[in-house]
This record gives C-alpha cells, structure tokens and sequence, in this order.
C-alpha cells in the first residue's frame, strides 16, 4: 500500500516538474515574454471592457444613495465572461490545479450553469440612449467614470465631436485614439474589440485542435484502411475554401461570431490531424508504445497519455498559427464590410480607413498595429513552446 502510494507521489512530482521546467524555458527569452504580456494586457481589456470603456458611471451617487449604473446594464455575455475569470482564477487556486482534466470539467460545467442562469435571470437591454447618461450626470452628487468615458457604440450625438476625427484635436472631449466614420470613440472600441479578437482564435482553433488530435491519433496508431479512408477525408476538407464558405453562411444565416468560430474550426482541422498522423506513425512502433500495448492499457490511455505529449511539439507551434489566422479571418470578413454590425471589430475599423475619401492614417494604424501584434505575440510563445517541449532542441 505504501509503495503504491510512494510511486503515485514520485509520478506526480516528475510530472508537476516537468511541466515547471517546460514553463521556465519557454518564458526564459524576451519574446515568449512579451508575447505572453500582449496577450495578458488584451485578457484584461477583453474581460473588464464594460469598466474601462463605457459612457455609463461606475459609481454614483444620488441623494445619498450608492449607485453602480455599470452593473445594471451589463448584458449575459459580459457575466459570463466575467465569471469565467473568475472561476478559473479560483479554480487554479484550488487542489483541482493538480488535475488538468477535472480542472477542465468543473470549469466548463461552471460557465455552463452561469450561462443557462444568466439568461433565465439578466434582461438585456436593446435601445441604450446614450445621452440620457450625460444628461443624468449633473443629478449626481457624485460620480465615477471609466478610463474611457464613451462607449463603443456611443456616437456622441449630443456632442461636438466630429466623424473621423483626428486625435486629441478636439481638447472639450478627448479622444485619444480619434473617433470613427460615425463619431464612435475609437479606443473604446479598440477595447470592445479585444474580446472578439481572443474568443475567435481561442475557441476556432480549439475546436480545430480537438478533432484533428483525434482523428490524426486514429490514423497514426491504427495505419492501413484507417490512415487511407482518414487521408482522404482530410483531403476533402483541404479542398474547401474556408472565405468562400464563411461569405456563403454569412449571406444565407446572417452575421454571427459563433457561426463563424464554429465554420473556421471545422475547416481548419486538416492540419493539426496531418501533424499528429506523423508524429504517431513515427511513434507507434516505439518501445514505450509497445509497453502499454503489452500491459493492457485502453486506447485513449495510450494514444492521449503516453503518445500525444511525446509528440506535441509540432502542434503547438501549428496552433499558434491557427490562432493568428482565425483572427485575420474575421478580421478580413469584417475588412470586406461582412463582419459584425453591431459589435466593433479591428477589421470594421480597417474597412473605416479605406472606405474614406481621405486616408485617415488613426483607423489604419491602431486597429492594424493590434491585428499584426496579437498574430505576432501567439507566434513568438508557439515558438518557444515547441523549443522547450522539443527534447532535441534542448541544451541543457
């Protein structure tokens, strides 16, 4: 009993310190760095962007009596996304950390439950007028504003701010990113625009990543028929053009972000299944491998446990690739004016900037600095990931 319970220890420690020395290595060098503070900053602006970018107060006071108009008007979305911070925060703080699959599972029932609660209980509102906030203002005794006091959908039609404005020209109401074609604040909508860029790349590339890990594995370990019929399946999927598929489900079922994270995964597979189809080829007639044939060990165990993080590597990076071009994706969806209409996006505000009669270089360079630098940051930690994982690249 004690030497069982000895050997799970000694399994768990190897495996926590692994995983430890795999994390140092990849943050070691400068550029996982700024990648992963890249990504981090867009994290935080993509998860409390109705608190840093909103026309409404965060506090306020009116005859003595404390109020949060912030809160009232947050949408089922913004709960869920808030929540789901949170519970992973708290998660990770728990003894679950010690089990990334139970960790996964009690997250995802987690969002589930605040999901299915959120719209049975949150009344979202349709018609926000904006100018009513402003108006209401001189009421309070006092208030609290967010960094940026305009939201994105906010076109300041009570005001003296002028469509496609440059920055900071107008020193009543500044605006420090200038304003859009129809006198949006465009750093709000940066800022808004975050969290479509991350659901997008996060959510395709997993669903991506999902089925290709799967059936790669199944055509990697099995070979013969099932490697052809897999093949040409592959093949198949290969040959659809993922744009023109997208413009035709945006024509017929309208513009929706689920749609299309839904569309981009299920083209997008193709390449993570060819990258662990040849990892497992090479791996399947390997001593180990043969081991855990020889011990009766079911097939997920064997194809999940023992061969998948052996021959990892060349997803990661391929997943970083993923990423990107999920959000260039949308980007270029919306840059083709096909986009969402309502939500603000970097390649809405890309499309603003050619649209114009004149080239107004603030719709250009920000939202376009933002697309090339998250594509940049998912490429620098994929990179790293991959040299660390990779036991041929290490110099230690």
């Amino acid at each position: 009993m004690n030497k069982t319970m000895n050997s799970a220890a000694l399994k768990k420690a190897r495996s926590s310190g692994f995983l430890r020395r795999v994390m140092q290595q990849t943050f070691s060098g400068w550029g996982a760095k700024i990648g992963l503070a890249w990504v981090g900053l867009l994290l935080i602006l993509a998860v409390f962007s109705p608190f840093l970018a909103n026309s409404m107060p965060l506090l306020a006071s009116q005859d003595g009596h404390l109020q949060a108009p912030v809160l009232r008007y947050l949408n089922v979305e913004d709960i869920v996304v808030l929540a789901a911070f949170f519970i992973f925060i708290v998660l990770l703080l728990t003894p679950l950390r010690q089990s990334l699959k139970t960790l996964l599972l009690v997250f995802l029932m987690a969002i589930v439950g605040v999901t299915i609660v959120s719209k049975q209980f949150v009344v979202e509102q349709q018609n926000i007028v904006y100018e009513d906030f402003r108006h209401q203002l001189k009421n309070y005794d006092w208030y609290l504003m967010p960094p940026v006091p305009y939201a994105p959908r906010d076109y300041l039609r009570d005001v003296r701010s002028l469509p496609l404005q440059a920055p900071l020209v107008d020193k009543q109401h500044i605006h420090w990113m200038g304003t859009e074609e129809n006198g949006g604040d465009v750093l709000s909508r940066m800022i808004h625009a975050s969290r479509i860029a991350l659901g997008i790349g996060f959510l395709a590339t997993g669903i991506a990543m999902v089925i290709g890990v799967i059936l790669g594995g199944l055509m990697g370990y099995f070979s013969g028929i099932v490697d052809i019929l897999g093949m040409r399946l592959v093949e198949i999927f290969e040959s659809i053009p993922t744009l023109f598929l997208l413009l035709t489900f945006v024509a017929f079922f309208g513009r929706s972000i689920y749609i299309m994270m839904i569309i981009i995964g299920l083209t997008s597979w193709s390449g993570y299944a060819r990258y662990i189809r040849a990892e497992f080829l090479r791996l399947r007639k390997q001593d180990f491998v043969q081991a855990t044939i020889a011990s009766g060990l079911p097939l997920r165990s064997i194809l999940f446990r023992h061969m998948l993080p052996n021959g990892v590597a060349p997803l990661l990076v391929a997943a970083s690739f993923g990423v990107a071009s999920a959000i260039l994706a949308e980007a270029t969806l919306s840059f083709l004016g096909l986009g969402l209409v309502d939500s603000p996006s970097w390649g809405q505000m890309l499309n603003q900037a050619v649209k114009s009669s004149m080239f107004n270089w603030w719709m250009a360079v920000f939202p376009g600095g933002a697309i090339f630098m998250t594509v940049f940051a998912y490429n620098l930690m994929g990179e790293a990931l991959r040299d660390a994982i990779d036991p041929q690249l290490d110099k230690a």
